[in-house]
């Protein structure tokens, strides 16, 4: 059952976004270790396609960047590295991500990050009518138009999705 009536205490990212003017719906979730946003998606009723994951990623230089992608694709690293442009790009190991980012895994949020960092963002995500995306803690999404990615947060459009 999720906690769809639960209050959820301010975060980084929902600071940010109040902040911006941004308005936001709140979707807390009972949190599943590994569950992802197949569980996420499953516990709100939402599709999986229009909940977008956070992803703490570094270039070649291990400089950090986030990769926006949506719940049921993965990244193409090999095409992320070539658009972006960089000779590669790789996953950062979960206690790099959390230093660079300020939030636990399973709770990343592309907002309020400790660090200023460049954000990619699919290009077929800022197609959709709206999306769920991480608030800043494990178990607590929030619903925002896409265009917030681009427009707070200068999110560069990139192709880079693969078919789970």
């Amino acid at each position: 059952m999720s906690k769809k009536g639960t209050h959820v205490s301010e975060t980084p990212a929902t600071q940010m976004l109040r902040k911006a003017g941004v308005e936001f719906t709140e979707h807390p979730y009972d949190y599943v270790d590994h569950g992802g946003t197949a569980e996420s998606s499953r516990q709100l009723g939402v599709d999986e396609h229009a909940v977008v994951k956070t992803l703490v990623m570094q270039d070649d230089k291990a400089e950090p960047l986030i990769v926006l992608m949506h719940g049921d694709c993965t990244v193409s690293l090999k095409e992320l590295a070539r658009q972006i442009p960089c000779k590669k790009v790789e996953p950062c190991r979960p206690e790099v991500a959390q230093r660079h980012s300020g939030y636990m895994v399973g709770g990343t949020s592309p907002f309020g990050l400790r660090k200023a960092m460049p954000v990619y963002v699919e290009a077929t995500i800022l197609a959709l009518p709206r999306i769920c995306i991480n608030g800043g803690r494990r178990g607590y999404l929030v619903g925002i138009e896409p265009k917030v990615l681009t427009e707070l947060l200068g999110a560069r459009p990139v192709h880079c999705a693969n078919a789970a």
